[in-house]
């Protein structure tokens, strides 16, 4: 079951002005029983009074800094030794001060993605006894709360506060993340550990850009737009709504439902529920479709004089909501509740009519909550219930809408700029990432890694590590050649990693369940990350050569020597010409570090493929036992 986005005061956190400070402090990610990274220099920002003089103590080191015009400061101190030792930091200025208790020098990760990154202690494997052992003061642990903002917040959407790890803080927290750091803490006791959780389930990569890569990935009208729902939500709409009937219009011949909605055929809605629960309407055997359904209310002329306020409550997945024919507001994001600014000028004494023209494009589709949450408040204050007697229309359009900057799942760097701008400028040690099963098919996802890398670093400083998970297996098992979009996004993964001096590749396509797209086994994946945050070199391809009637592939990052489990060939290896459709399985020869392929009489293969599936079987490893990725490479003449 995909998680629930949360509805916080409307669609999304909207941008405030800088409080006023009695006292300094530092941002948000930054409090007492924390730990600061050592071995680089000690980033530190924070927020004072605007041009307020800002001293920063940490044990004998001190440093002073002028506030900007917004009470924005920063600073950097030398590099710490490591050290167990709780330490205090003061920030102090005129008006006052503030002190952070019980601080530690260690290695500090974030720990960010979707679903298989979020899913915590308590749903992996062993958890009764992991649990057990869960306690120590050496690792912190934080937990950011979920919500989304178009333009970079400094405060979170609730309280933070860093823990030590014990059994109860442990539980919620990430699996991958809390087991990587088992695994760092038992190699090096005597370094303390800092993970800080940020993860939402469902979301793609966009969603976690910094400013500066969504500009670069999706250029400035894009990221304009965005600044314009910060300001004006009911102007976006209006901004981003011609790509939306642009879309429609190409996908139902032409027709407008929103001009002519007496042109669709209408029914009764069975009962105020997602359409999944309507039986017999074809809804409940195919919930992912694009439904308009409607409801009408009667204003008098004093409360259709000013603007207005329309709840719908939640819709389930997208909608975009019309008030007599003109748009209001368009979201996704399941469980959000929409409340729309409704101009007087769409308003009229009598009947008014509502149209939502939905869409589900996965799982349960429709109306998310009760008829209670629905209705329209006028700008007289009186609230007219929209009730539960709505109507119905089918549609042939199956495919998905256009999809706005502002969007909750996947908008430009809406995750970023709630759950990551607000940490603050600090130091560190890397970031583990674990994402892609909401990007798969879009391409490109090197190019992403490429700019949330980049950005990643403009915050975190240059020395931070990424470590990226190649995805599990999931989905059908197959006995013949085919293409596969996870496939294309795994090797994305790895070309996106090869092309960066201080990432590494941690395979997870031996540790998948096929029918679970959450698999449990995070233990061994945390055991993974830890190795390649110190330094284990992975198997990774690097050549694939032509030598007459066969085709040489040479790896890096192995252990002694390859081997295969459990036969005497690696399964999964594949020959293809340049078309598609044109790969043959054949039996490679291991021998050390390479695979010796056999061309096929009468074949003239451009690519080597290995573990080219949604879910591969996989059996070659290298002497520890760590698994080839899956590939493709090129073969050079």
């Amino acid at each position: 079951m995909r998680p629930l986005f949360r509805a916080l005061a409307g669609v999304l956190a909207i941008h405030a002005a800088s409080p006023a400070f009695s006292n300094p402090v530092l941002d948000a990610g930054f409090g007492d029983n924390m730990v600061l990274q050592g071995g680089a220099p000690l980033m530190l920002s924070g927020r004072a009074n605007p041009a307020t003089r800002v001293t920063v103590t940490l044990n004998t080191l001190s440093t002073s800094v002028q506030t900007d015009a917004e009470g924005a400061f920063f600073v950097t101190l030398p590099a710490q030794s490591n050290s167990r030792a709780p330490a205090n930091l003061t920030v102090s200025a005129a008006s006052g001060s503030t002190t952070y208790r019980n601080i530690l020098i260690g290695n500090v990760f974030l720990c960010g993605g979707q679903s298989n990154m979020e899913l915590p202690v308590e749903r992996a494997l062993d958890v009764w006894n992991q649990l057990r052992q869960a306690s120590d003061d050496g690792i912190r642990l934080l937990m950011v709360p979920k919500t989304t903002a178009p333009v970079p917040q400094t405060t979170f959407a609730a309280p933070v506060a860093w823990q030590a790890a014990t059994p109860e803080s442990v539980a919620p927290f990430s699996a991958a993340c809390f087991y990587m750091a088992k695994a760092l803490r038992r190699k090096d006791p005597s370094t303390p550990i800092g993970l800080i959780h940020a993860n939402w389930g469902g979301s793609a990569a966009r969603a976690w850009y910094d400013p500066e890569a969504a500009a670069a990935m999706h250029g400035k009208a894009e990221t304009d737009l965005l600044a314009l729902y910060n300001r004006d939500p009911y102007a976006a709409t209006q901004a981003f709504v011609p790509q939306w009937f642009d879309w429609w219009r190409a996908q139902d011949g032409g027709r407008e439902p929103w001009k002519t909605p007496q042109a669709l055929d209408w029914k009764p809605i069975p009962q105020f529920s997602f359409w999944n629960e309507w039986k017999g309407t074809g809804l409940d055997t195919r919930p992912r479709a694009n439904v308009w359904l409607r409801q009408t209310i009667t204003l008098t002329p004093e409360q259709a004089r000013g603007e207005g306020q329309l709840a719908i409550g939640a819709i389930d997945d997208m909608d975009l909501t019309f008030v007599n024919g003109h748009p209001v507001g368009y979201t996704f994001g399941w469980g959000v509740e929409r409340t729309y600014r409704v101009p007087p000028q769409h308003l009229k004494p009598g009947r008014n009519e509502i149209l939502i023209a939905a869409n589900n494009m996965w799982d349960t589709g429709g109306f998310f909550a009760g008829p209670d949450r629905l209705a329209f408040t006028a700008a007289n204050g009186a609230r007219i219930p929209l009730g539960a007697d709505w109507q119905y229309a089918t549609t042939q359009v199956s495919d998905i809408p256009p999809r706005a900057p502002w969007d909750a799942n996947a908008g430009l760097g809406v995750m970023h700029n709630a759950m990551i701008a607000p940490l603050g400028r600090m130091t560190l040690a890397g970031v583990a990432w674990y994402q892609g099963e909401a990007d798969i098919g879009q391409g490109r996802y090197d190019a992403k890694l490429a700019q949330l890398f980049a950005g990643w670093r403009r915050q975190f400083g240059p020395q931070t590590r990424m470590l990226v998970v190649q995805l599990a297996d999931f989905g059908e098992r197959r006995s013949v050649p085919g293409e596969s979009g996870w496939a294309q996004l795994r090797d994305d993964q790895r070309r996106g990693v090869a092309a960066d001096a201080n990432a590494a590749l941690v395979t997870a396509i031996d540790i998948g369940e096929p029918t679970d797209i959450h698999p449990a086994n995070k233990n061994d994946l945390g055991k993974r990350l830890a190795a390649a945050f110190h330094g284990r070199a992975m198997p990774a391809p690097e050549r694939a050569v032509r030598e007459g009637a066969q085709v040489r592939v040479d790896l890096s990052g192995i252990a002694g020597a390859l081997k295969v489990e459990g036969g005497p060939y690696p399964l999964g290896v594949e020959l293809c010409e340049a078309g598609p459709g044109t790969c043959r399985f054949v039996l490679a020869d291991v021998q050390g570090n390479r695979l010796i392929l056999p061309v096929p009489e009468g074949m003239a293969p451009t690519r080597v493929r290995y573990a080219w599936a949604d879910a591969p079987v996989v059996n070659l490893v290298d002497g520890e036992g760590m698994p080839v990725p899956g590939f493709e490479l090129g073969i050079d003449p």
